[in-house]
This record gives C-alpha cells, structure tokens and sequence, in this order.
C-alpha cells in the first residue's frame, strides 16, 4: 500500500514502463531509435530477448522517465519475450503495413501480452503502430487497420521510422495513458489505505 499522507507530486518524475511488441521485422527497434535518438536505425540484426532505452519527457506538467522495452518478434523467442512484460505499465502492438502476415498476427501478440499481464483495469494503456508507411508496397489498408483498432478501443498512428512520421506523437499518447491509469491506480491506493485505517473507537462500556 501506497504510505498514508502520501499525495501525488506533479514535480516528482514518474517512472513509466512501456514495452513495444510484434512480429518480426516490423522495424521496433527503428521506431524506438527514431523516438530517442532521432535516428534511423537501419540494422537488419534481430533483437534478441529485450533491450532498454529511456526517454524523459513531461506529460501534463509531470516529468516521466519512460523505460521502453524493445523486444524480438521471433516465434521461438515469444516465451522469453512475455517474461518481459510484467510490470508494464502501456504497450505498443507494432506491425509492417507491406506485410500483411504481420497485421494477422496482432490478436495473437495482443492476447498473449494481456493474458500474462493482470490488467489493472480493462482498458489497458495500449496503442497500434502501422510503420513503413513510406514504402509503396502496400498490403494493409489503412481502413482494414483503423478498424480493427476501433472495434478494440485502440488508437491507431501510421508512422515511418525511416521518415520520422507521427512517432513522437503515438509514443506521447501512449505516455498519456499510461501516466493517467498510474494517476488512478495511485488514487486508488491512497482511498484503500484510509478506509483501511481504523478510525472507529470502542465504544466506552458504562457500569
């Protein structure tokens, strides 16, 4: 339990745990690059297991410390990679829009990912990135992929790491929601803690 008296400091940074997961070669580890180093990141070699990178940024007046979880989108790594995932605190589902196999196997990674995580709540911080929109060889539309988002409840952002195109922007919604579900968890706690507090005295017996 959260310590009573304990109130939630704006200026105190929160430290957020994101992981970013799908198939393999959907271009993760491009998107992370991109969004902390301003980079491209043109390295075929696959992840393997996870690898970290941290991003400070403020968020409604509060300073996070993102810890951005990279991980391999090979199938015989899945049960090493869903080791990871405890104690993430958002997720973002990324597929390649010029392979359509990729996009198939979100519900497969979006399952996975929330089977082995216990929700806090339901709607879990969660978003869906199209990358490689700068690649003309498109297979999924963006319709067919706005509205499998919008059937779950999941924002959707065509991006490009190769061209920087709205990756700051999921990132930062992601951020968003996860900084909000951590307020109200936070809340929460503070509100269990007090009633648990015993307030009530005995009552005084008369003779």
């Amino acid at each position: 339990l959260v310590p009573q008296g304990l109130s939630m400091d704006a200026s105190k940074k929160v430290d957020l745990k994101i992981i970013i997961i799908g198939a393999l070669g959907v271009g993760k580890t491009s998107l992370l690059h991109q969004y902390v180093h301003k980079t491209f990141y043109e390295d075929y070699r696959t992840t393997l297991g996870a690898s970290i990178l941290t991003k400070v940024l403020a968020v409604d007046n509060t300073p996070l410390k993102l810890q951005i979880w990279d991980t391999g989108g090979q199938e015989r790594f899945r049960s090493m990679v869903s080791t990871f995932y405890k104690g993430s605190d958002g997720c973002m589902l990324a597929f390649d829009v010029t392979d359509r196999e990729s996009f198939e196997s979100l519900d497969n990674w979006r399952d996975d990912f929330l089977e082995k995580v216990i929700p806090r709540e339901q709607d879990f911080p969660m978003v869906v990135l199209g990358n490689k929109i700068d690649i003309c060889d498109r297979q999924v539309p963006k319709e067919i992929a706005s509205a499998w988002c919008k059937e779950k409840d999941i924002p959707y952002f065509e991006v490009s790491a190769k061209n920087n195109i709205n990756v700051a922007e999921a990132f930062e919604t992601l951020a968003k929601q996860a900084l909000t579900t951590y307020k109200g968890i936070f809340e929460s706690y503070l509100t269990d803690s007090i009633k648990l507090t015993p307030n009530d005295k005995p009552k005084k017996s008369c003779c």
